[in-house]
């Protein structure tokens, strides 16, 4: 599976654990989305489906899958649940270098500008400020090219559908 796919599964599995959970607010919370990015991976991805997800190894993505409802949810999708090494932050890049650009281009930005009266307030312009990351900014890493993520899904979507059939 190349790194592409991997991203592609990852906003997949927004969809998804939305669908199980029945709410999309916490799973874009869970996985790191805005909601606005929800509804366009929703209408975008409607036809990729989730084979795979990489997690890291804390409490809230691992367990026994009779008792845990996250194991639960992956193995009642089928979906392989790989798991990031311990204390291996670079195995995870992609997302450690999101935490590090949300802590410096929202956060603590935010903080400066505006006294947040509840954590729903924080929220909303968070959402906003993910909304913009993921569809207006362009991004330089190793699968955007210049491209936002939102245009990288959108352009990587053909190629998953035929590896998808391929590989059937």
């Amino acid at each position: 599976m190349t790194k592409e796919q991997k991203i592609i599964r990852a906003e997949v599995g927004l969809l998804e654990l939305a669908k199980q959970l029945g709410n999309v607010s916490q799973a874009c919370k869970f996985m790191e989305y805005s909601r606005d990015s929800f509804y366009r991976f929703q209408e975008l991805g409607q036809e990729v489906a989730l084979q795979r997800i990489l997690t890291a190894c804390g409490t809230e993505y691992c367990g026994n899958p009779e008792r845990h409802e996250y194991e639960l949810y992956l193995a009642v999708e089928n979906i392989d649940h790989s798991r990031t090494k311990v204390k291996s932050p670079q195995t995870n890049g992609i997302v450690e270098r999101l935490h590090k650009t949300m802590l410096n281009e929202f956060y603590r930005v935010a903080m400066r500008k505006k006294i947040y009266h509840s954590i729903q307030e924080m929220q909303e312009d968070l959402d906003a400020w993910l909304d913009d990351y993921n569809t207006n900014r362009p991004h330089q890493g190793r699968w955007c090219f210049g491209k936002t993520p939102l245009q990288t899904f959108i352009d990587s979507k053909n190629i998953t559908k035929e590896k998808t059939l391929i590989a059937a």
